[in-house]
């Protein structure tokens, strides 16, 4: 898992039939070592752009779409209210 921040809008007018109905968005990942990554991802939970949110990567992501055929490998999980930061 990791923490990203929602940047912007997916739209693909040809893509797998499997992905209808998903809301794809772009995220940037926010610490770690994959810090400034960014990633596709699937959002089933209604976050919104501008949200802080929790991703999960691989088959935890399609286990969040309940279908392990879904051809995706990251899904907003969480939107984060608020983290402990180190002083």
């Amino acid at each position: 898992m990791v923490t990203a921040k929602l940047i912007d809008h997916i739209w693909a007018t040809r893509k797998s039939e499997k992905l209808n109905g998903l809301k794809l968005m772009l995220a940037e990942v926010t610490g770690g070592t994959q810090e400034g990554e960014r990633m596709v991802v699937c959002d089933v939970i209604g976050a919104g752009i501008g949200d802080r949110v929790i991703v999960a990567t691989g088959s935890a992501a399609r286990r969040m779409l309940d279908d392990d055929s879904i051809p995706v490998d990251a899904a907003v999980i969480g939107i984060i209210d608020e983290s402990c930061e180190p002083v």
